[in-house]
């Protein structure tokens, strides 16, 4: 995960890092904060990269709408030479709300919303021409160009914490983020972020049909790589501050040394068949070695 740069030059070195590292992928988050916009700032690491993916983590539905949305997709697709991985979500945050000067409207709205978003999306990407009338969308002969590089469009990774939107990602989706809900500001609630709960949402996953065909993936809040004499708990105490018997066992955060964090992440990979994770950005060096490790397993 990355999101600012603070120049040209800083924000490709920050791209061909990651791939000389041996990432494969670069994802962005969509808030109005002091990030870089991300369309633009994916198409920049497309450009000076040659293998590296390039996804969104996630674009809020909310804030474009579906046709321009699926249509500025299919460009960076394009322009990346098919290396577009698309996330979308119901949205979450209050603040991009407020700034955006948009309604904030309920969990179901905003969930019916995106789910009749995903199916036009999918529409334009694979059809000649669209015509839509539903609840919140109506489209007449829309057509989407360039089509999708990738076959039959890009892959869909929708983040899912309820059961609904589980259900959603299972039908629509190619990667399922298993996410914990978060509050209205961003902080996770901390019962959703044990392994326990983590199992849960995947067993609800496990009974799609399309079980077999998803990648399931998991957002790391914080990752440090040490061999200090410091255990897990005492770095989630500096993290969380309190409950920490209930998360210690999470796959929100990691710590530990290079070698026992490959060994966790190949348990919860044969245990949980989580095989995506998604760093933070300022982890990115110290856990090249724990990526260059796994690349062979």
């Amino acid at each position: 995960m990355a999101e600012r740069g603070r120049s040209a030059e800083h924000w490709r070195e920050v791209a061909q890092r990651a791939e000389g590292l041996g990432y494969d992928t670069l994802l962005m988050p969509d808030h109005i904060t002091d990030q870089l916009a991300p369309v633009a700032a994916l198409t920049a690491i497309a450009a000076a990269t040659t293998t590296l993916r390039v996804g969104s983590f996630v674009f809020d539905n909310d804030y474009r709408n579906p046709v321009m949305l699926a249509k500025e997709a299919t460009t960076l697709d394009l322009l990346s030479g098919g290396r577009l991985e698309f996330g979308i979500g119901a949205g979450w945050n209050t603040r991009d709300y407020r700034q955006l000067g948009i309604p904030y409207d309920t969990p179901k709205v905003r969930v019916d919303r995106m789910e009749e978003a995903v199916t036009l999306i999918k529409r334009l990407w694979t059809e000649e021409k669209v015509t839509h009338e539903g609840p919140y969308y109506r489209v007449r002969d829309a057509s989407v160009l360039p089509r999708p590089t990738q076959r039959p469009h890009p892959p869909i990774m929708i983040g899912g914490g309820g059961p609904r939107m589980l259900r959603i990602a299972a039908r629509e989706a190619q990667i399922v983020a298993i996410a914990p809900t978060l509050n209205p500001t961003g902080g996770p609630k901390l019962r959703t972020i044990t392994v326990g709960s983590v199992a849960q949402r995947i067993a609800t996953l496990r009974r799609s049909p399309r079980f077999s065909e998803l990648e399931l993936n998991v957002i790391v809040f914080d990752a440090q790589v040490t061999d200090a004499a410091r255990s897990i708990v005492d770095a989630l105490t500096a993290r969380l501050k309190s409950a920490l018997t209930a998360v210690v066992d999470t796959p929100f955060f990691m710590y530990g040394s290079r070698a026992s964090l490959v060994e966790d992440l190949l348990a919860r990979r044969e245990r949980l068949g989580i095989s995506y994770i998604a760093l933070p950005g300022r982890a990115m060096r110290a856990f090249g070695p724990v990526v260059a490790a796994l690349r062979g397993k």
